[in-house]
């Protein structure tokens, strides 16, 4: 399992500033080559700001899909490489309880459970800081080519990378582990 480098203060991780976006560098990824080491689950914790919340005193529901974005680039980053651009092209939510301010932060984790010829599939998850389930969502990226603006194929290394992130994420389960998951 990795964990994002916390970054903020009291050990929060900030959310990706614009230079960070898929594609481009980011802080604490290590490119070994054209081999990256496997993400088999991206963890961040995220505090809940005061803007997240809307004027019914709960976190709004298209703040959420903040939350999933910050942890799935960071887990398709760490798992194919920062090289690779990409955009989201369906996510699937469900909302299973509200947040709010006073929750304090967010547990985010994203999986791998799938790829196409150019598309990865994901699994994320957002807890509460008391632990309890606040959304479950199924994304689907595509590698996208930003001048030619339309889909390309994954190549044969980055699909192996995200096989072998999903491989290992059930060897985990498999072996008692919970795989970031409770």
């Amino acid at each position: 399992m990795r964990t994002a480098s916390t970054n903020g203060p009291n050990g929060w991780v900030e959310p990706l500033s614009p230079s960070e976006g898929p594609g481009r560098s980011a802080r604490g990824l290590r490119d070994v080559g054209t081999f990256y080491a496997p993400a088999t689950v991206e963890e961040m914790e995220i505090r809940i700001r005061w803007r997240d919340v809307d004027n019914y005193g709960h976190v709004n529901n298209a703040v959420y899909l903040t939350y999933l974005e910050e942890c799935r680039d960071r887990w398709v980053r760490g798992t194919v490489g920062a090289a690779l651009e990409f955009v989201i092209v369906r996510i699937a939510i469900d909302y299973r309880r509200e947040l709010s301010l006073e929750d304090r932060a967010v547990l985010v984790s994203c999986r791998g459970i799938g790829h196409g010829t150019s598309s990865i599939r994901t699994a994320e998850t957002i807890r509460a800081e008391a632990g309890w389930t606040a959304a479950e969502s199924e994304s689907v990226v595509v590698a996208h080519d930003p001048v030619a603006r339309k889909a390309v194929p994954l190549t044969e290394q980055q699909r192996d990378a995200v096989d072998a992130s999903i491989a290992a994420d059930a060897a985990a389960l498999s072996s008692g582990g919970s795989g970031g998951r409770t």
